[in-house]
């Protein structure tokens, strides 16, 4: 069984994904807005760090942007698997998926929570049952930018990108296009978040946002025109 998802293929009968996770994919509510804003989130030539990639699904739709190349990381060893079936399906061959978890500083080691709805799988244990943990040693995030030229980061990290955007430099991105999670570090860490990109000389972009899928780019001094 197959099912078109945001204009991705999804072959439903090679993947197995929970009821709560399939109801959402059937009904087009799976990471609707982010497909949304990714379809023209990115340019010609982006270089691409997207961490959380889970399924793959906004990774195929922005892979389909013109000279781009990804390079996607899920923590969870089950979903890099599935995300891969999903690339392979629609033919996508200008991203490199693999385990692994990029952080602000030195490596050191991360407990990983794996949980049955894919989607809630994180780095706290507070966050509800698990099935399973998984350790993993981290990567430096600035590194990575640095020896692959990044300049466009997407982050669904599930609560992460709250330290993870205090910390890191981010230098030589432009873009960064998030989910943020306020029901796991409250108005505190959207403030914080914000501050961060501030301080780094991003801006909030509005036409590219909706509700918890921000964008903050660097600001170009162009002015938009009006819209309603």
């Amino acid at each position: 069984m197959h099912f078109i998802l945001h204009d991705v293929t999804i072959p439903l009968d090679k993947i197995y994904v929970s009821d709560v996770i399939l109801n959402y994919i059937i009904s087009g509510q799976y990471e609707a807005k982010e497909a949304r804003i990714a379809h023209s989130l990115l340019k010609k030539g982006d270089r691409v760090l997207e961490l959380g990639a889970g399924l793959g699904i906004i990774t195929a739709v922005m892979a389909k942007s013109p000279s781009v190349f990804i390079w996607a990381f899920d923590a969870n060893p089950d979903i890099v698997e599935l995300g891969r079936v999903v690339l392979e399906e629609n033919g996508i061959n200008n991203v490199e998926y693999s385990q692994g978890l990029l952080s602000a500083g030195n490596s050191k080691d991360h407990a990983f929570y794996v949980r049955r709805d894919f989607w809630m799988s994180s780095m706290l244990e507070e966050q509800g049952p698990f099935d399973k943990v998984v350790i993993l040693q981290s990567s430096d995030i600035d590194c990575f930018i640095e020896n692959k030229s990044i300049n466009v980061v997407v982050l669904d990290i599930e609560g992460a990108e709250r330290e993870l955007l205090s910390n890191a430099s981010l230098k030589g991105v432009d873009r960064v296009f998030l989910e943020t999670h306020d029901h796991l570090y409250g108005l505190a860490g959207i403030r914080d978040i914000f501050l961060a990109m501030e301080a780094r000389g991003f801006v909030y972009d509005p036409r590219s946002s909706s509700g918890p899928c921000i964008l903050f780019r660097k600001d170009d001094g162009v002015i938009m025109p009006y819209a309603d």
